[in-house]
């Protein structure tokens, strides 16, 4: 490559050459030698530049290759990584905004406890790859409900769940129990259309789901050791929401009392006999949610109605711009068509 780019200046040397050969007297021999010497050794210089050059810029070719391999390896890792972490924790970890060490902090969360009614009883009868299909099912229709409203997943423990809301993130203590409430009756109303779902399929005894739901101060953060550490909550809080799942009807939601206080004006309920919880000296009274109230409702990010015949489902996060446009225009028309 580099000898093609020095052609014209050889053809100069060898022409140079050709008239020092010639010696008609006419010109300077020795002055001409001295600038032909420097010449052609400028030319041998320059040529073992390039050569290294080229050898350079392969190596370096060579390096980048291997580097964006690797890095589209550790990116393929980064995301199968991701999948044992709640999102928000994964973020503020590869972004540096949090450290992997041992520590916690004391925060008020609002926790949030499910499972399955009767699970065991109601899969016995089915075959693993059945029960593994169903599970899977049930825990991701669940998942991306919590996901949008800003929930932190804890952790999955069979078919229970442990989520909570005001870290890493939070928009007050107030606002954080609103959407793990407003969340937790989306949750419950899509389980009444998942149970028609899988009556369809076959399965007799659809998945009925219960949850308990408390505010107060918890401990967060990176337990565990040096070599496994596990980001998740303690406390005598989250033993009570997990004493409140406990106690709600199935397909209902059971609320503490200082849950309930800060969502009164969103959901119908009534007080339950006091209990005592481990951890927790005060006697706690529980509420049965009843129903939901039509103002003073959290914002949710999705609108959902379901009727026999009718289904609507609009997810307002990714319906912006053209898309929601769109979306209306479909809207006016299904309209037009109910109306009688």
């Amino acid at each position: 490559m580099s000898g093609d780019l020095f052609a014209k200046e050889m053809s100069v040397a060898e022409r140079a050459d050709g008239v020092l050969a010639a010696d008609d007297g006419e010109v300077p021999r020795e002055e001409m030698e001295a600038v032909l010497k420097g010449y052609k050794k400028l030319l041998r210089q320059t040529r073992k530049l390039m050569r290294i050059s080229d050898r350079s810029e392969a190596e370096l070719n060579r390096v980048a290759k291997a580097l964006d391999e690797k890095n589209a390896v550790l990116q393929d890792l980064s995301v199968k990584l991701s999948k044992y972490l709640s999102p928000q924790i994964y973020q503020s970890i590869f972004s540096g905004e949090r450290d992997v060490s041992i520590a916690t902090e004391r925060k008020k969360l609002t926790v949030f406890f499910s499972d399955i009614k009767d699970f065991t009883l109601t899969t016995e009868d089915m075959q693993p790859e059945d029960l593994t299909a169903l599970l899977n099912h049930y825990l991701t229709e669940m998942s991306e409900i919590a996901l949008r409203y800003g929930a932190t997943i804890d952790k999955y423990i069979g078919d229970a769940m442990l989520m909570f809301f005001g870290d890493p993130e939070t928009k007050g203590v107030r606002e954080d129990a609103r959407l793990c409430v407003a969340m937790a009756l989306e949750m419950q109303e899509r389980m009444k259309e998942l149970a028609e779902d899988w009556r369809d399929q076959g399965y007799e005894q659809p998945f009925q789901m219960r949850i308990g739901i408390n505010t107060g101060f918890c401990n967060v953060g990176n337990f565990g050791s040096d070599a496994r550490m596990d980001y998740t909550i303690i406390g005598g809080e989250v033993n009570l929401a997990a004493r409140l799942e406990g106690i709600a009807e199935p397909g209902g939601v059971a609320l503490s009392q200082e849950t309930y206080l800060l969502v009164k004006d969103m959901v119908s309920a009534e007080a339950l006999e006091p209990i005592t919880v481990k951890g927790i000296r005060r006697p706690v009274t529980p509420y049965r949610v009843t129903g939901a109230k039509s103002n003073g409702q959290a914002e949710a990010p999705v609108i959902r109605a379901a009727v026999d015949g009718f289904r609507l489902f609009a997810d307002l996060q990714r319906l912006d711009g053209e898309a929601r446009e769109n979306a209306v225009k479909e809207l006016k028309a299904a309209l037009k068509r109910l109306t009688p």
